[in-house]
């Protein structure tokens, strides 16, 4: 199964649309850095590793790596960006809405996939329904939660 790496933002997203064990169902492997569970993570998500979430930690090579874009990035929080060094270590997407991780993560050629893409991927996958999917962003909506809403909402037309 492919191993995409996610930052806690996702998680932020699925949670507020109830989505989160349905993500879990997807034919993916879901996995964040070690150090980014335990400062954001774990006190309010500690569900996530019931459900399968991995933890990773980060090569010395990618300590050094992130170490050296903490100064390229000072709008990206350190723990997102060991989310990108960890996706750059493994070779494998980042999901997140962030958008100064997107940002980054083009910059340092990660690719990037988002919340609209997994929704997507979960109705492809026929775990939910298109409907439960409007359903989900509108909690999301209500949550103030940051997405492409003109997208969304051309999708739905």
């Amino acid at each position: 199964m492919q191993l995409l790496i996610s930052d806690s933002n996702i998680f932020i997203d699925m949670e507020v649309s109830n989505l989160t064990e349905k993500m879990f169902e997807l034919p993916y492997r879901f996995a964040v850095p070690d150090i980014l569970y335990d400062t954001e993570l774990e006190n309010e998500h500690e569900n996530l590793l019931e459900y399968g979430l991995e933890m990773k930690t980060l090569s010395s090579e990618s300590i050094d790596y992130t170490q050296n874009i903490v100064i390229k990035y000072p709008k990206t929080s350190f723990n997102d960006l060991v989310a990108l060094a960890l996706a750059r270590q493994e070779s494998c997407p980042l999901v997140t809405g962030d958008g100064a991780l997107r940002k980054a993560c083009k910059e340092e050629a990660v690719v990037i996939l988002g919340t609209v893409w997994l929704i997507d991927e979960l109705i492809s996958h026929s775990i939910i329904t298109v409907d439960e999917a409007k359903e989900a962003y509108a909690l999301m909506r209500e949550n103030k939660r940051r997405l492409p809403w003109k997208i969304i909402e051309e999708r739905f037309k």
